[in-house]
């Protein structure tokens, strides 16, 4: 079962504002955020009456309590909300004692003034006060809105905090099986290992092909007839050996095995040259199917691909898994349409409704590349619906990041490869940000509307959004 990711609350009050609406503020932004919490796999963690009076954080004692608290709780991220004026101080030092978690900003609505005309809350002016001291301190906050729990923008509001911390929290630290040398030819997916170590403290693990393939031959027969059956279960098989099957099943059984191993995120796997050449494969239906269960795997020993896959991923919170595509060609005929394309890698649970899955020889190198047969891609459209795209690039030790947006258009064509032809608001200008922003012709592709995610990924990671 997926762990829960927990979200530090910090309901702050400042006196002499009325108490009385602070708690109802409190407790009618848990009773929201509880709800959000059934269907997003969130935990909020927020002091308790038997921890600080009523609840609430209001001064430096609070502050220290609240503390410790979150400190024993390994959170993802930390909501700041004034339920009135909110005392500033102690709300940053929170944010301050426990850095490098994402933080969400909000203020709450005020209610009607009191008999006498006081106000109640402050919370408008108050979460000024709160948000410069963040920014005085260097702090990266996003800002949410001054709103009333229940209003719509709250909850998505929240929604999309929860999407960007299981994105940073699985960023960060992240390790990518690198599973052979890049293709030669291919100076577009070469990287600097180092700014990934500085920045991210992410780890790249290399193994060599011929490791892999030694491991391959090493599992039971039992073993490799169970992912055999799974294989046939869900395409037409009639176009390939029963041999290429089997090897297919044998790499992805060495790849899952070297995964658990070293506690990988993803792998940017070698999966032509040299793998077509020795073991007489592609390895994209293999790559397809490990990114369905969750393994993010990119095609042409592309790491930074891994990487945009991986974001992805988190932060749709593990409910949707991505196709790394080429950029490949203008619609021959339909305006702002492009042909979203990889040889066969992408996940069978995106196949378009009703369209036969097959296997296949490698549509695009053939079996020139050695003496056999060089078989193993999975070939379909990909089901229509809003998708985002993702791509990571870094120059001179600085990170950035594309996200655009477009739609997977139904279509009758019979092509090769797993594909799906996408239509975008303007493809020039989109294209002319991939030349002159230097993104390379790999992208990942995810179903769903994420873009604001991502955008907040990028604030707390220090990577540069290019949002198109």
């Amino acid at each position: 079962m997926q762990e829960k990711l927990r979200i530090g609350f910090v309901p702050a009050h400042r006196e002499p504002f009325s108490e009385e609406w602070a708690i109802d503020m409190r407790r009618r932004t848990l009773k929201v955020l509880k709800s959000v919490s059934k269907e997003n796999n969130m935990e909020i963690i927020v002091p308790e009456e038997s921890l600080t009076p009523k609840g609430l954080m209001r001064d430096d004692s609070d502050a220290e309590k609240v503390i410790e608290l979150f400190k024993t709780k390994d959170l993802a991220g930390i909501l700041i909300g004034t339920m009135t004026f909110g005392d500033e101080i102690s709300a940053v030092t929170i944010a301050e004692k426990i850095p490098d978690l994402p933080v969400l900003l909000f203020g709450t609505k005020e209610g009607a003034f009191t008999e006498d005309g006081n106000r109640r809350s402050d919370s408008f002016c108050g979460t000024l006060s709160v948000a410069s001291g963040l920014y005085r301190r260097g702090i990266p906050f996003a800002f949410l809105a001054i709103c009333f729990p229940e209003e719509d923008i709250f909850n998505q509001g929240i929604k999309n905090f929860v999407r960007t911390c299981a994105a940073v929290k699985g960023f960060m630290g992240a390790k990518i099986g690198q599973v052979g040398p890049r293709p030669a030819p291919f100076e577009t997916c070469a990287i600097n290992e180092f700014p990934m170590i500085e920045q991210f403290a992410q780890r790249i693990v290399p193994i060599s092909l011929a490791d892999i393939f030694h491991a391959a031959e090493t599992f039971e027969e039992k073993e490799v007839s169970h992912i055999i059956e799974k294989i046939k279960e869900r395409a037409n098989c009639e176009e390939i050996r029963e041999e290429s099957i089997g090897k297919a099943a044998r790499l992805e059984l060495a790849l899952k095995d070297f995964v658990k191993q070293k506690n990988l995120a993803g792998l940017a796997v070698q999966c032509w040259d040299a793998m077509q050449k020795i073991y007489g494969i592609s390895s994209c239906l293999t790559m397809g199917r490990l990114t369905e269960q969750g393994i993010m795997t990119a095609c042409e020993v592309d790491i930074h691909g891994t990487l945009a896959m991986l974001v992805q991923y988190l932060a749709s919170l593990k409910k949707t898994v991505p196709h790394f595509i080429d950029w490949t060609i203008q619609h021959q005929s339909k305006e702002n349409v492009f042909l979203a394309w990889h040889c066969g890698n992408a996940p069978q649970v995106l196949a378009a409704k009703n369209i036969p899955i097959c296997l296949r020889e490698h549509s695009i190198l053939g079996p020139t590349l050695g003496p056999e047969k060089s078989e193993g891609t999975a070939e379909f459209p990909l089901k229509p619906g809003t998708v985002t795209f993702t791509r990571i690039v870094e120059y001179d030790g600085q990170f950035k990041m594309l996200i655009t947006k477009g739609k997977v258009i139904p279509s009758e064509d019979k092509l090769r490869g797993s594909w799906s032809w996408v239509e975008v608001p303007d493809l020039d200008g989109l294209y002319r940000t991939l030349i002159e922003e230097g993104f390379t012709h790999h992208a990942s592709m995810i179903h769903g509307d994420i873009a604001s995610s991502l955008i907040e990924f990028c604030r707390f990671t220090g990577i540069e959004p290019i949002v198109i």
